[in-house]
């Protein structure tokens, strides 16, 4: 962790809002903003990242001095996630603490080159893991990511509450979803609500980083190991995300800080 500047958190307080393809894509827009990037993929139940960045089933990545781990590369990224060290079909049937000691290890045994941004990709929830994390690194913000729907925005609450307790800064909300726009007639539809992330926001005082669609261009190519930052094409989803990665590096110099410190036991 030596080798690690600033940690970026990327959270929700409930599954299906697409907090990992918004892990993703800001891990390459930083890229693609000039940084060197790592992306953790720290949801050991349900590890998703490796797929959507492509890499190989049966993938394993290289392990220096018997307990180091070489990180996979992926469209630039240094990776590292628990779905290289098992099969996809491998069910993680762990208690908290175990789970929990399976983050501390792939964070503290991965060998991290020089990196500018770690983005984690948390587990959905409030549980051992985001404490672990949390409480145990310095963490320099979190990113909340949630849908405009009611049931969504309430546990995106007590992700922000969760991070306020235990003194990690949040940047700022990430609205999925927000709105879908027919491709035949261009009919706009708010299908989850709307302007829940603006009211989440004001709630809390934080900004709204990016608000997008519900499109499906970015799950075809999440799905197909091809995220929406990968490649040349310039439409209003990069910018988006872009928008969001220029969001979170701003917040952070803001800040200030002299990068991550680890205090595991």
């Amino acid at each position: 962790m030596d080798n690690v500047k600033k940690i970026i958190a990327v959270a929700s307080g409930k599954g299906g809002v697409g907090k990992s393809t918004t892990a993703v894509n800001l891990a390459l827009a930083l890229k693609r903003l000039g940084h060197n990037v790592g992306l953790l993929d720290a949801d050991i139940y349900g590890p998703s990242v490796g797929l959507m960045l492509g890499v190989k089933e049966g993938t394993k990545p290289e392990v220096k001095d018997g307990n180091s781990f070489v990180p996979i590369l992926a469209h630039g990224l240094q990776t590292m996630s628990m779905a290289y060290l098992v099969t996809d079909k491998t069910p993680m049937v762990w208690r908290g603490p175990m789970a929990s000691g399976a983050l501390q290890q792939i964070l503290t045994q991965t060998l991290w080159d020089k990196l500018d941004y770690l983005v984690v990709d948390m587990p959905p929830g409030t549980g051992d893991i985001q404490l672990t994390l949390a409480q145990k690194a310095n963490i320099d913000g979190a990113v909340i990511v949630t849908t405009p729907q009611d049931l969504a925005l309430l546990d995106a609450k007590k992700g922000i509450e969760m991070f306020q307790k235990v003194n990690v800064p949040v940047l700022g909300v990430v609205e999925n979803m927000a709105v879908h726009v027919c491709s035949n007639c261009g009919h706009e539809e708010h299908i989850f609500g709307e302007k829940g992330g603006q009211r989440l926001a004001e709630q809390y005082h934080v900004d709204i980083l990016a608000s997008l669609p519900l499109d499906m261009a970015i799950r075809e190519g999440t799905d197909g190991g091809q995220p929406t930052m990968v490649g040349d094409a310039q439409n209003s989803l990069t910018a988006s995300y872009e928008a969001l990665a220029n969001g979170v590096v701003t917040r952070v110099e803001e800040q200030g800080g002299d990068g991550p410190t680890l205090s595991f036991s």
